[in-house]
């Protein structure tokens, strides 16, 4: 599977990113994308996940959706940030799934 970098710069030390994760499967391998993506990021709504994931995870949750999808029929979208420092959020409209922390 190809993988393009638009943006460069993570360094080896630098363990946890924010993630924002789309993605846009044909319809019989909605389910499991679904259920692989919930076991490491927070679910948005339809085809959107995001939060904070380590690299280690990151590669863990690639290697997952890469025995599920078809490189030729599927897309997901990776969108990496070091940090939300720089992040605006704003929903319009019905928020389809609040994010909770545990502690």
């Amino acid at each position: 599977m190809a993988i393009k970098n638009i943006a460069r710069g993570w360094q080896d030390g630098d363990e946890t990113m924010y993630l924002i994760l789309v993605y846009d499967i044909e319809e019989d391998r909605v389910a499991k994308v679904l259920k692989t993506c919930r076991k490491y990021l927070n679910w948005i709504q339809n085809s959107v996940f995001e939060g904070e994931i380590t690299k280690a995870k990151l590669e863990e949750l690639k290697a997952d959706l890469k025995e599920i999808i078809e490189k030729d029929k599927d897309s997901v979208v990776f969108y990496k940030m070091r940090t939300t420092k720089y992040l605006n959020k704003e929903i319009m409209g019905k928020e389809k799934s609040e994010i909770s922390s545990f502690i």
